[in-house]
């Protein structure tokens, strides 16, 4: 992750360094008796575990296939086969999208860094869509595989609502919010 760092020196810290990002930057601290050679080597350390901490956390495009593909095999007996799966930025209303005649998922980029299995429910939601293009109930029974489906729904749902975005009623379908309300048409 690029961005500033902010080194903060503690005498109460005696031996334990840690780091986190705030807002764009890390923050690395450390215990005030560190020399400047061994800051940075302990600011080096910490960065290069936050950057792969956050590369488990958030795959690249090519984990993103090997893990969509994966799912496939797992909850839709492989029939779902898709040719690619990325991020993108330009889907705001939107938690995934795909083009069945090409075999293309794209994932909102708004999910980098939810926990892995909401992430595997847009997942298996969109390698549903390869086997069944619309909402129907042939859709939902693919989904009915899946777990934790209800489960990430909700979270979805609670996205949405922190975000200011209308989130739906369970009991009423709702146009927009097809990966929360079954029946609807268009993706989500």
């Amino acid at each position: 992750m690029e961005g500033p760092v902010e080194v903060r020196r503690s005498r109460r810290r005696t031996r334990t360094v840690s780091a986190y990002r705030d807002s764009g930057s890390t923050v690395v601290l450390i215990p005030a008796r560190f020399s400047r050679a061994e800051e940075s080597v302990w600011v080096e350390r910490m960065l290069a575990r936050l950057d792969a901490a956050d590369r488990r956390r958030d795959p690249d495009d090519e984990s993103l296939l090997l893990r969509a593909r994966a799912l496939s095999e797992r909850y839709l007996d492989g029939l779902a086969r898709p040719d690619s799966v990325g991020w993108v930025d330009n889907q705001q209303a939107r938690w995934g999208s795909c083009t069945p005649a090409d075999g293309s998922i794209r994932i909102s980029t708004r999910l980098r860094g939810v926990p892995p299995w909401v992430l595997d429910y847009v997942l298996v939601h969109e390698l549903a869509h390869l086997i069944v293009p619309t909402h129907g109930r042939a859709f939902w029974a693919l989904l009915d595989a899946y777990p934790k489906t209800e489960r990430a729904r909700g979270f979805l749902s609670g996205l949405d609502f922190a975000a200011g975005q209308e989130v739906a009623d369970p009991d009423v379908a709702e146009t927009h919010l097809d990966l929360l309300t079954p029946g609807v048409a268009g993706t989500g």
